[in-house]
């Protein structure tokens, strides 16, 4: 399994990552590899097959790409990655359009991330409205603002992250308002999982963030 995370909008980017990070199976096994620690004979043995202490192994690479020798071996094997058991995790910048057709070819979830324009009205609009929509369990309010969000030209990962940050925080702080902590668990769930699934499913993640907004409770 193959997943790539890149782009030069940072938060949007992290929060899609670690939403994803966090919708793993409990107990899988995660390794982190670098530039300065990337051995190829440890990459080779995690899409060979599984390791010896657990059964399936996520891989995040992070800004490997940007050196030439690794790249190329990377680039050589992303079929075998994208094949095996284990989940292998790309964590990188920009990147050209070669790049990631590469990648597109050899079955990856691809999450990219650019900057938004500038709009010229200069609109903007303050996401935690939307948080605070959603605390009070107010359905219309939690719509009107998404839909002000998008007009002022908010993307959905870093709205979808703004959700998820809402969540937790009652949870931790047990200020459960108008739900039920049970109930708080499962939109924690549903709100990490619902873009990288959309994507996945190849279904258009505005619409299924829409539908979710509706649906929520």
């Amino acid at each position: 399994m193959l997943h790539l995370f890149a782009g030069e909008d940072t938060q949007g980017k992290r929060a899609s990552y670690d939403r994803f990070m966090i919708s793993l199976p409990e107990g899988t096994e995660i390794f982190h590899i670098e530039g300065k620690n990337f051995d190829r004979a440890q990459v080779e043995s995690f899409y060979s097959g599984a390791g010896l202490f657990f059964k399936r192994c996520a891989v995040v690479l992070e800004d490997i790409l940007e050196r030439k020798e690794e790249a190329e071996f990377l680039f050589a094997n992303l079929e075998k990655m994208s094949s095996s058991e284990n989940i292998f995790i790309f964590l990188e910048r920009k990147m050209s359009k070669p790049v990631l057709d590469e990648f597109k070819r050899s079955g990856a979830e691809l999450n990219v991330f650019e900057l938004e324009k500038k709009k010229e009205n200069g609109a903007k609009f303050n996401g935690f409205v939307l948080a605070n929509s959603l605390g009070e369990r107010n359905k219309l309010s939690l719509w009107l603002n998404f839909c002000r969000a998008r007009e002022a030209g908010m993307e959905l990962d870093p709205l979808a992250g703004i959700l998820f940050w809402k969540v937790k925080d009652m949870l931790l702080r047990r200020s459960f308002g108008k739900f039920s902590e049970k109930e708080l668990k499962e939109l924690a769930g549903k709100i990490s999982a619902l873009l990288p699934k959309a994507r996945k499913e190849g279904r258009d993640p505005e619409a299924a963030f829409e539908e979710f907004l509706l649906e929520a409770f």
